[in-house]
């Protein structure tokens, strides 16, 4: 991609961090920015559409997973896609007794919906995320204890809701393993391979969650600019890594002086963001970010950024993770999904949540959709002063549907090398 081209699509970065002061370093000055998350889902008519206020809901789960995740993992890359867990979690509730649906519900911030629709309003908002253009597979599965015999009326509303059928185990593990991967790498288009290694001992039930993204950028950098350039892991250590490269790209840009962070967004094809919290010190905790992070936190930020030129660099990122998820999910109050639940509704014998598999898979390089892109605005300001936006530290990255907000993935980068 020429000069001209690489605008366009760093252009379409923007900032994600509610800023309470963007006027710092010389950066523009945003003198409205607020945290005002619970008022802010009352008064938005953006709320008001139920598949956005079902997207907000699910995504603060996922929020929620990534925090506990993140703190269990301090030194390490996390890679998670929230959206495939909520799914098999909210599928799974609909097997359950009142005392267990309330504790999945309260999880997944059900409780500020509307009941009756959930699980109509989730048929519509699964079907949206995973259209070809944006560039998710995603794939949600419950597995079974071997021979058991589940109730006909949850499995068809499961089937009619969620789009899948549970898998009840042969107790041969050959044939179990084969069917169990072979169903993921399906329904990812064949992009999540060998998501089991083996099937594990004890499963009563098995949360299958498994997620790939690919997105395409609106335009897409010129790979003769990627070049090695180096990641300070921290303030000793650095790293040579393919390095994307645009100068005096067009983009949306804060700055918050709270978090002390920069943020930036990038828009990709089929109404899909990823967005960047890059902190300014290399070794700077990002748990402050981390803790700020909800949906009406980042759909406040979206509506405060401002378009400016800087100068981009950004990793090519391929990221993957194999996760249990099941002491995650017992830290965030669901210990009693593996102790004593009720899911009489799924079967007369007494079952429970033994195993919570999760795999991930990201991809981010120089593909676009867009060749040339449409001339700039002339009232786009480009300051004097020189802005640099360089992914070259550890940051954060969150990338989410624009359309209904829903949190897609979530990553905490420390090392672009690997996961």
């Amino acid at each position: 991609m020429q000069g001209p081209m690489v605008l366009l699509c760093l252009g379409l970065l923007t900032t994600s961090c509610i800023s309470q002061d963007l006027g710092t370093e010389q950066e523009p000055a945003n003198p409205d920015a607020d945290n005002t998350g619970g008022a802010e889902e009352e008064e938005d008519p953006f709320y008001k559409v139920p598949a956005n206020k079902l997207a907000a809901s699910i995504s603060n789960f996922g929020y929620n997973l990534y925090r506990q995740r993140s703190s269990q993992r301090p030194t390490d890359n996390v890679l998670l896609s929230p959206f495939s867990v909520a799914t098999a979690l909210s599928a799974l509730s609909l097997g359950a007794g009142e005392r267990t649906e309330t504790l999945i519900t309260r999880a997944l911030f059900y409780d500020l919906l509307d009941k009756a629709e959930v699980h109509s309003t989730y048929r519509g908002l699964l079907a949206s995320l995973v259209a070809p253009a944006k560039g998710l597979k995603s794939a949600s599965r419950l597995v079974m204890e071997r021979r058991l015999r589940m109730k006909m009326g949850f499995v068809s509303e499961l089937e009619k809701s969620y789009g899948f059928r549970p898998r009840v185990l042969t107790g041969n593990p050959r044939v179990d393993l084969q069917e169990t991967n072979n169903w993921v790498q399906q329904q990812t288009n064949g992009k999540v391979i060998r998501f089991l290694r083996e099937i594990p001992d004890g499963i009563s039930i098995l949360l299958l969650g498994a997620a790939y993204f690919k997105g395409k950028w609106l335009t897409r950098f010129d790979s003769k600019l990627t070049r090695p350039q180096n990641f300070h892991l921290d303030e000793d250590r650095t790293v040579s890594i393919p390095m994307m490269t645009g100068s005096n790209a067009l983009v949306k840009y804060g700055f918050d002086s709270e978090l002390n962070c920069k943020i930036a967004q990038l828009p990709l094809e089929g109404s899909v963001s990823a967005l960047f919290f890059l902190p300014q010190s290399v070794t700077q905790n990002m748990t402050l970010i981390e803790e700020s992070l909800t949906s009406e936190f980042v759909h406040d930020i979206n509506k405060q950024l401002k378009t400016i030129c800087v100068d981009l660099r950004m990793p090519r990122l391929k990221l993957a993770s194999e996760v249990a998820l099941a002491d995650t999910l017992k830290e965030m109050r669901l210990q009693a999904l593996f102790e004593t639940p009720d899911f009489s509704k799924i079967a007369a014998k007494a079952i429970k949540v033994s195993h919570v598999q999760h795999k991930a898979s990201l991809e981010m390089n120089e593909d676009g959709v867009g060749s040339v892109p449409p001339p700039r605005a002339a009232e786009t300001p480009c300051p004097s002063f020189h802005i640099d936006y360089h992914l070259d530290r550890p940051f954060l990255l969150v990338v989410q549907d624009s359309e209904t907000g829903a949190l897609l993935f979530i990553g905490k980068i420390l090392d672009p090398r690997s996961t």
